[in-house]
């Protein structure tokens, strides 16, 4: 299925996207009134694109019900405003397929499938997945390069052979190899975006679309601010954010996961009423809690709790 839609070069996912947590109840079921409200809080403050159940989402202890109603939830919530990336990816094919058919039903603009993960699949194998993916909807996909957790890249040769599928638009990487990187930007359409925080300003010097990121949370206004300078060559404003920023991504990608992080940090702040995760997940102990604190301390960041 091809979408005639679809013009090569033409941003379809935005530049500034978080990969939303998910608000969860203290009894540990899925939020949706908060879920509504904290996407239209990450629009207002400068995101043009949301992906949701992904990573940070929590996706692995969602269940497919779970999901639909999440992107459904944020479809409603800032759909027209923003543009709405449900994860649908899995290390299992057929229910990626099922459940990317699913979330077309949802009003959702695109697709991010992750690398399918534990199996180790060689690269035909990773191939053939995303393609089976790609062909079930006309959504474009937007591919997860992250070997940290899939135990497996996508090569530059697998990377160009998908980028000649039309649905195929974007990748979201968690590799840093920035040479490679380089190399499928040089010789595709592929709009690359960083999937580490703080690679987003390296990454967009050589090319990069933008980031989906997790600190966007709770320095949204000054990732747009980066990403915006960056995308007009203003590299001494970016640089100065990129460098005030450390601090901030330091404190939610480094002491504990970045959903634990994330949703602790919006906790303290006001912004969501309970930080509550799934197992195998669980809060901060009071010194993780410490040294989050301290970082956000000395990017001049204070919390309400």
């Amino acid at each position: 299925m091809v979408d005639s839609s679809i013009v090569p070069g033409e941003s379809l996912f935005g530049s500034l996207l978080t990969a939303m947590v998910t608000p969860m109840k203290a009894d540990g079921k899925v939020d949706l009134a908060e879920t509504g409200r904290l996407a239209e809080k990450l629009v207002d403050d400068g995101c043009d694109g949301l992906v949701v159940a992904g990573t940070t989402g929590e996706s692995s202890t969602l269940d497919d019900e779970e999901k639909i109603s999440l992107f459904r939830a944020v479809v409603e919530a800032v759909g027209g405003r923003a543009k709405v990336v449900a994860g649908t990816g899995s290390n299992d094919t057929a229910h990626s397929v099922l459940l990317s058919r699913m979330a077309v039903e949802t009003g959702v603009d695109g697709l991010l499938v992750v690398t399918p993960y534990y199996l180790k699949p060689t690269q035909s194998g990773i191939q053939a997945h995303f393609e089976a993916v790609a062909n079930a909807t006309e959504l474009p996909v937007m591919l997860y390069d992250i070997p940290g957790r899939s135990a497996v890249p996508i090569t530059v040769e697998t990377m160009l052979r998908l980028a000649d599928h039309p649905q195929i638009v974007a990748v979201k990487d968690a590799k840093a190899d920035f040479a490679a990187g380089t190399r499928v930007m040089a010789n595709s359409s592929l709009q690359f975006y960083s999937g580490d925080d703080g690679l987003t300003l390296p990454w967009m010097s050589v090319g990069a679309q933008g980031v989906v990121g997790v600190t966007t949370h709770v320095a949204t206004a000054r990732f747009r601010q980066m990403v915006d300078a960056a995308a007009v060559g203003d590299l001494q404003t970016a640089r100065a954010i990129h460098l005030e920023l450390e601090p901030v991504i330091r404190a939610t990608m480094t002491r504990v996961p970045g959903a634990v992080a994330a949703k602790e940090i919006l906790h303290w702040r006001g912004t969501l009423p309970r930080p509550t995760v799934r197992l195998p997940l669980v809060g901060p102990t009071s010194t993780e809690s410490k040294l989050i604190r301290e970082d956000l301390a000395e990017a001049g960041m204070e919390s309400l709790q």
